[in-house]
């Protein structure tokens, strides 16, 4: 039974559990970080882009130093059915500005990288041991139970992932609803590196973004995505759970078709498979964010369900470094008055709503269900790009006929009220 008490302890060592846990360190605190992978990031399979404005902030040019792999200078987003794919390409500069650009990572190296930056500040770091559970007194954590030691702090912070059972213990949230969450598959295939460059139309460190609604997830909510490594890509699916019930293939089915689609196949041919992994992915945005604080504690990150799925970007990894943030200022401020009520930490709570977190949350909250109740983006709308496509490319020798009213006829497949309705329920949803 240990008897050393900390100023924090963070479980979780992904990018929201290491950078809360730096930024601490760095400012004197004594600070434990209990990860119960064998490494941080050996249990996090996103595969995989980081923003980097967050952890700019924290970290000035970070990926001069940090084992990122390739700077996104291409964005890719496909409609996709069983023979087709439609394609909007943009590459830009503006896209690799510092401070607003992105990179692909490996977060199983990527992590390591900042657990390290963490213990440079002091932070000690406990690998393989698993939280089991919170010491509670008079309403108040205290710490953790992390195998046979009862570790104690002044305040512990939970960034132990999207299906926080701590924070559930607490009665911060309750299950976790099918709607709220997906599913996702990915692989990590290697390529050499001019490979990879010559298929993916990228050059030296630049690399290319590329998402997909359609096919990829059974025509249902979801999609695949495909990112550039330095010598790798990451190809995976991702289906909300709600709907994945709704059909009858799986999600690693789901993966093997959209490797041996027309248009993706050539993309992976002769690639060796070296990483396999699964994982849940927050969904709901601002209407699945617990209770985030209590006497004692805070949620980040993943746990706290600071992610936005936008369909043509998912953005996760910047909102846990920001909630970290956001997180020590609160821990400091609380330190500095030598309280870490409940009432203290809600600093916490203004932090974030002065930031892009809740900013951006409430700003996209409508979103979410905008998918949720539209299932035309993901099989309707693929299949009206494919007919239209074909429509004024393939010749078969027959007369020509008005390009508008062929045209029309596969629009009034879908519908021309349900795609204004849906057009505007796009727009007032972003």
């Amino acid at each position: 039974m240990s008897e050393e008490k900390f100023d924090a302890i963070v479980v979780g060592g992904g990018i929201a559990g290491t950078v809360t846990s730096y930024l601490l360190a760095k400012e004197g605190l004594e600070v434990l970080l209990v990860e119960r992978g064998n490494y941080s990031g050996s249990k996090n399979m996103t595969g995989g882009r980081i923003y980097s404005h967050s952890l700019e902030k924290i970290m000035p040019n970070f990926a001069a130093e940090a084992p990122v792999q390739r700077k996104i200078t291409r964005e890719k987003i496909s409609l996709m059915t069983e023979e087709s794919n439609f394609t909007i390409d943009f590459q830009s500069e503006m896209l690799g500005v510092q401070g607003s650009d992105s990179y692909s990572v490996l977060r199983g190296e990527f992590d390591q990288w900042i657990a390290e930056k963490a213990e440079e500040a002091g932070v000690s770091i406990i690998n393989g041991i698993r939280v089991d559970d919170l010491i509670v007194r008079d309403g108040k954590v205290c710490g953790v139970v992390a195998g046979e030691d009862e570790l104690e702090a002044d305040v512990t912070i939970l960034a132990d992932g999207v299906n926080s059972l701590l924070a559930q213990k607490l009665g911060f949230r309750g299950e976790l609803q099918p709607n709220q969450v997906a599913v996702g598959a990915k692989e990590v295939i290697e390529l050499p590196q001019n490979v990879i460059e010559d298929r993916f139309q990228c050059n030296g460190e630049e690399g290319t973004s590329w998402l997909f609604a359609g096919t990829p997830s059974g025509g249902r909510v979801g999609g695949g995505f495909i990112y550039t490594n330095k010598s790798s890509i990451s190809i995976g699916v991702v289906s909300t759970l709600s709907e994945l019930v709704k059909g009858d293939i799986s999600v690693p089915q789901m993966l093997e078709n959209f490797k041996n689609h027309p248009a993706i196949q050539p993309l992976v041919k002769g690639g060796k498979l070296i990483e396999y992994s699964g994982h849940l992915v927050p969904e709901a945005g601002i209407t699945m964010v617990p209770k985030i604080i209590g006497n004692g504690v805070l949620v980040v990150g993943d746990a706290a369900g600071f992610c936005i799925n936008l369909g043509y970007a998912v953005r996760g990894m910047d909102f846990a470094a920001a909630s970290a943030e956001c997180a020590a200022n609160a821990v400091l401020k609380a330190k500095e008055a030598q309280d870490f009520s409940e009432q203290s930490l809600k600093s916490y709570q203004d932090f974030l709503d002065a930031s892009f977190v809740m900013k951006d949350l409430k700003h996209y909250k409508k979103f979410p269900h905008f998918l949720e109740e539209t299932p035309r983006i993901f099989d309707g709308y693929p299949r009206l790009a494919a007919d239209v496509m074909a429509q004024m490319f393939v010749m078969n020798g027959e007369p020509a006929k008005p390009l508008m009213k062929n045209m029309m006829k596969h629009v009034k497949k879908v519908g021309i009220m349900n795609i204004a309705k849906d057009a505007m329920k796009g727009v007032r949803a972003l």
